[in-house]
């Protein structure tokens, strides 16, 4: 396993682009960037600045990953520039995408089902309670999209990854994978994405942990207000997430695995308003929303949050208002970065699993 950060939200990552980013990353002590999509590093798909990306990355002795878009047909009007790259035809602009990455031996590749709407509150703002459409219907017109893009996928030797993204369960990307084929499908774990569907992490892992290929590591706060649970993104070490349980499961499943931290956004590099992430975990509409998870798992979660929230008590985590007001600048970010790392390779030499190539 080697640890590594997301390429899009590393500080600076617009202004320094891709070649400079993975000589940030290097400076930090990470062993590889994460680009969520081909289009972050070149949005022409130019192969000669894609070819000096890599070559980067192997002079520096860094991994390289990255990935394609929004595979659900509902979303991706929210990112024309997936059906622009195919100059109108999306399937193609997938193709052109997959190609790409094959010609840089990129061939672990992110995908995704939609995006969180911070404009809206509560269940609202996941697609996966439109009003307009059912996430039913969302989950079957993006198989049938899949579909169409296996082949492609299979002609050039590529794994289309799908993220544990904040609207879709575990369960939903497990089968999603098994209708497709693991041949050519596989899963990006979000650690802490998971929490917003109401799955405890450790239940997460262990459910997609044969499929998972590529990370977003992540942690985050959960704590209790106004008749929900607040979340909230923390370095890794610092939230719910129990990694020293979490970490045993993705070795024994991938050993290969690259564990990428996706840090918070700079407040600097993307200005925007402060906004209370909301779990409607006691709502019956969102709990109706939510058929595969068991009281079981419903159970360990509430006492994983009951416990979280002593120590918010007991004043050893910060509260949601205390941290959201902080300064997040540049050198913020940087420490978000290297305490997920410090706290990372500790429990990794604690526990015996090894990352090679970290620092």
């Amino acid at each position: 396993m080697r640890l590594g950060v997301d390429g899009r939200k590393i500080p600076e990552s617009a202004k320094r682009g891709p070649i400079g980013s993975l000589d940030h990353g290097k400076e930090l002590g990470m062993d590889g960037l994460f680009f969520r999509t081909v289009l972050d590093m070149s949005p022409s798909l130019d192969i000669a600045a894609l070819r000096a990306i890599r070559q980067r990355a192997d002079e520096l002795g860094m991994y390289l990953e990255t990935g394609l878009g929004k595979v659900n047909p509902y979303a991706t009007a929210e990112a024309p520039e997936l059906r622009a790259i195919g100059d109108g035809d999306i399937v193609e602009g997938f193709r052109r995408m997959m190609n790409a990455c094959a010609q840089i031996d990129c061939r672990e590749l992110w995908i995704s089902t939609a995006n969180f709407k911070p404009a809206y509150r509560g269940r609202l703002a996941y697609d996966r309670f439109r009003t307009d459409v059912s996430w039913r219907e969302q989950l079957i017109a993006t198989e049938s999209f899949l579909r169409k893009l296996a082949p492609i996928a299979r002609d050039l030797g590529v794994h289309m990854n799908l993220e544990t993204h904040e609207e879709i369960t575990t369960f939903e990307c497990v089968r999603l994978v098994e209708n497709i084929g693991p041949d050519v499908m596989g899963i990006v774990l979000d650690t802490a994405n998971p929490l917003q569907r109401g799955e405890h992490p450790i239940f997460a892992a262990r459910r997609v942990g044969r499929y998972v290929r590529q990370t977003h590591a992540k942690d985050a706060f959960l704590g209790y207000h106004d008749g929900a649970l607040d979340f909230q993104l923390r370095p890794i070490g610092q939230g719910i997430i129990n990694f020293r349980e979490l970490l045993p499961i993705l070795a024994k499943a991938n050993p290969a695995l690259n564990i990428s931290i996706e840090n918070d956004d700079s407040h600097t590099d993307r200005p925007r308003p402060i906004v209370r992430r909301r779990v409607d975990i006691f709502d019956s509409l969102w709990l109706d929303g939510h058929a595969d998870l068991t009281v079981h798992e419903y159970g360990a979660y509430m006492q994983m949050v009951m416990e979280y929230q002593e120590k918010i008590a007991r004043g050893e985590i910060s509260d949601w208002e205390t941290y959201a007001s902080r300064p997040y600048g540049f050198k913020e970010t940087q420490e978000f970065i290297k305490e997920g790392a410090h706290h990372l390779r500790n429990l990794c030499t604690e526990l015996r699993i090894d990352l090679s190539g970290s620092k």
